[in-house]
């Protein structure tokens, strides 16, 4: 074997295994990376690299100007998946990004049946033990193969997207009864999961990818939401009232609300380079508004639970910019791809929806939880780009028609 398909090899090995392990993705990373060096093979960065260098100069600057350099280095660790997309978008052809979709909707699902296993567990010890479920269960969700459900409900999230963008645009017509059934797994596990901020999200990447396959669609889905909330099980719609009629003790809408207003101060008084990645733990009780003292001892505030408003108080507003502008530039790139397809490119089609989609849910996700500070998800993140930017390559080895 020589270098460079070891380099694919475990490129893709690694990041089907972000949905399984994360330190068996991140060992794996390492090697593929290193086989890429060896190998000679010439190394790529999609369009938009300028945007992510000047993310990443300046969370390096805020590190260095922060009170506490050395709390940043969670923040500075993470650049490390970044050989995700260097990897993959270095190494990856049509043919392997499609099976690196088709690798990811099979770990996806395999998590989401564990996901539900869990949950039929849960429902019976709380049962056992006469407790009120939700409850019992708000606090101790599902997590599948992960060790917190925030991240395994953005990995369903993305999977969701993955099976759906197949489904709808690969042009297979194979096994289509497995995809369905895999949908159906991990549409579940993302509902059962009870995390709220992932079914707007999940919304989002579905309602656009609905708009590109049945548009009438589109015009249906307020009424079957509507059907879904009045048919949903007791325990699913307790947790859907509680987006406007939270339990205090329970549900974390005022704990939200106690963040942003502590964000919007720190972002004022540190526009520039913020108060510090990784910081907020330290700040936070300076920052927060006489009102929402005494701070309840359930609180968590390690950050700030949105992408958006941590980057600009973490690392300053500059920072915040250059992350929009990358996300802008990509999106623009892989929706001119996709509208300027022929119809029988189907393997280009159903990657660059997935990519969309899975971004768009990603970032609707990211208004109410810090989604991209987990290294799971953040691994799917560049995966997602690395396939869209693969399926904008105009020449390649691999076909149309031979597909995976």
């Amino acid at each position: 074997m020589n270098l460079q398909r070891a380099a694919l090899y475990l490129a893709f090995g690694s990041a089907a295994a972000s949905l399984v392990s994360i330190a068996l993705c991140h060992s794996l990373l390492a090697l593929a990376f290193a086989a890429l060096l060896l190998s000679g093979q010439p190394m790529r960065l999609p369009r938009f690299w300028p945007a992510l260098a000047a993310l990443v100069v300046w969370t390096v600057l805020a590190v260095a100007f922060s009170d506490s350099p050395w709390d940043g280095r969670p923040a500075l660790r993470k650049f490390y998946c970044l050989l995700t997309l260097l990897t993959l978008y270095s190494t990856l052809t049509l043919v392997w990004a499609r099976r690196l979709m088709a690798a990811l909707a099979f770990a996806g699902t395999l998590s989401a049946a564990k996901g539900l296993i869990q949950f039929v567990q849960k429902w019976e010890h709380a049962r056992a033990l006469g407790q009120p479920f939700y409850q019992s269960y708000v606090a101790d969700r599902i997590t599948g193969f992960m060790s917190h459900w925030m991240t395994f409900g953005g990995e369903m999230m993305i999977v969701l997207m993955v099976i759906a963008s197949w489904l709808f645009f690969s042009g297979s017509s194979r096994r289509r009864w497995l995809w369905w059934a895999a949908s159906f797994l991990v549409f579940a596990a993302i509902l059962l999961g009870f995390t709220r901020s992932i079914w707007p999200a999940t919304a989002a990447g579905g309602l656009y990818l609905l708009w590109f396959w049945r548009r009438w669609m589109v015009a249906s889905a307020p009424a079957v939401i509507a059907l879904g909330l009045w048919l949903a099980p007791p325990p699913v719609s307790e947790r859907i009232h509680s987006i406007w009629s939270p339990d205090k003790k329970l549900d974390s809408n005022l704990h939200r609300e106690a963040l942003r207003a502590a964000g919007y101060r720190m972002v004022a008084d540190h526009p520039l380079l913020g108060i510090g990645p990784e910081r907020t733990q330290q700040e936070f009780p300076r920052y927060l508004p006489e009102t929402y003292k005494p701070i309840p001892k359930e609180w968590w505030y390690g950050h700030l639970h949105n992408i958006y408003l941590d980057l600009a108080a973490e690392r300053g507003l500059p920072a915040l910019l250059a992350f929009l502008a990358m996300i802008v530039w990509a999106l623009r790139d892989l929706l001119r791809g996709v509208l300027a397809l022929a119809p029988e490119e189907h393997t280009r089609r159903m990657l660059l929806h997935t990519a969309i989609a899975g971004i768009l849910a990603i970032l609707t996700g990211g208004l109410l939880e810090r989604n991209l500070g987990d290294s799971e998800v953040l691994t799917l993140f560049w995966t997602l780009l690395a396939c869209g930017y693969t399926a904008l390559t105009p020449t390649g080895p691999d076909h149309e028609s031979n597909p995976a």
